[in-house]
């Protein structure tokens, strides 16, 4: 199963947040996941950012594709290193 670590939209209109998910690659984006590894609020200033880091470097090492977004988000916080340095 190709499992893809994306952000699921959540809250009202015109002031979303975002929780980042683990999800089967063929579910739609505000389906179902398999697990919830962290949240990501941009409405805030600055930006909230809370993110699992041993359960997305677990899922990572699994073989979780992350999306663009959520790749970017995982450079912010130092996973994508931290998982970069596993590998080695």
């Amino acid at each position: 199963m190709a499992t893809k670590i994306r952000l699921r939209r959540m809250g009202a209109k015109k002031r979303p947040f975002y929780r980042l998910v683990v999800a089967d690659a063929r579910a739609p984006r505000d389906g179902r996941f398999i697990e919830e590894i962290g949240f990501y609020d941009p409405a805030t200033e600055p930006a909230t950012i809370k993110i699992d880091e041993e359960k997305a470097l677990k899922w990572l090492s699994d073989g979780a594709k992350p999306s663009d977004t959520v790749k970017s988000l995982f450079q912010k916080q130092g996973i994508m290193t931290k998982f970069a340095d596993s590998r080695k």
